[in-house]
């Protein structure tokens, strides 16, 4: 009797270790992320970019609140912003708090499903169905958040192209609303992408394959994304079991090339999908993937 309780006990001891490290520590072990990216033109002098995504706010999230916030002494040249910021309906002023430092410096933002409807409960097995039945939540004040944004002079390009000067540097952008829920309207961004600027952007929250190769065959250099908190939940030596969109896993986070240099575009397209910084409220897990914001630096190519 002995060696077969043993078995049993110690998987469960050993799940239960996992689960209380797994939402008691690495889900708030803020990490900063730091990638190179040779997008600029021969010359030029580095440019920093700050990318935050999947915030996933809630009013009493104190110490992600306050640790956003401190990322303002870094000191980027420009702050990004890729969606589902919100995760209730009293998110608004303190995701703004925590932004506030940090909306004096240029920046840009799309929006996602998380700034439009809060979180519900749901079956975490869904996520392995490709083409599971999405569940909202109720409206959240997405208008709120937005307008606190452009206030101070943030662009939304939520289905919407724009451009600013940073540092010397004019650089040329593209959004999109969130593919995930189909909002997503590439014919109001669409057309080759702005050569006479330095550096082109594209933003969106999902990296579904398909929008980004309508980025890549219009030019872009960069495209930025979130949605898939890198997998959530990784299996050591192994990764991500499920990316929740179009994505494959081995694109699921980080920095990689979307396609090659070519004489028409020497610097290729290259992808920044960010793990995040949140998750659920109904699913406060992260394993082997802790949540993080990369800061990028592109450099001359």
């Amino acid at each position: 009797m002995r060696a077969t309780t043993a078995v049993p006990t110690a998987v469960l001891a050993t799940g239960a270790a996992t689960v209380a490290y797994a939402s008691l520590i690495e889900r708030t072990h803020w990490t900063l992320r730091r990638f190179d990216v040779p997008v600029l033109p021969p010359g030029s002098a580095p440019l920093t970019v700050l990318q935050l995504s999947d915030l996933h706010m809630t009013a009493g999230q104190r110490s992600k609140q306050e640790w956003v916030a401190g990322l303002a002494d870094l000191r980027p040249d420009l702050v990004i912003t890729t969606g589902d910021n919100l995760a209730g309906m009293d998110a608004v002023p303190a995701t703004l708090r925590a932004l506030d430092p940090l909306m004096d410096l240029p920046g840009a933002f799309v929006l996602a499903s998380n700034d439009y409807y809060a979180p519900r409960p749901k079956n975490p097995l869904k996520y392995f169905k490709r083409n599971h039945k999405r569940v909202h939540g109720d409206d959240l004040p997405w208008e709120d958040l937005r307008d606190g944004m452009t206030a101070r002079g943030w662009l939304d390009l939520t289905n919407a192209t724009g451009e600013l000067t940073v540092g010397g540097v004019r650089v040329a952008f593209a959004g999109l609303d969130d593919p995930h829920l189909k909002r997503d309207r590439y014919d109001l961004v669409a057309g080759p992408a702005d050569h006479t600027a330095d550096v082109r952007i594209g933003l969106v929250h999902s990296p579904e394959p398909r929008v980004l190769d309508q980025f890549t065959a219009d030019g872009y250099d960069l495209l930025l994304c979130g949605h898939t908190h890198g997998g959530q939940l990784r299996v050591p030596f192994y990764g991500a079991l499920v990316t929740n969109c179009g994505i494959d896993r081995a694109h699921v986070r980080w920095l990689h090339r979307w396609s090659e240099p070519t004489p028409a575009h020497p610097t290729g397209t290259w992808l920044h999908i960010s793990a995040g910084l949140g998750t659920s409220p109904y699913a406060p897990l992260r394993f082997a993937c802790p949540p993080e914001a990369t800061l990028l630096t592109l450099t001359a190519r």
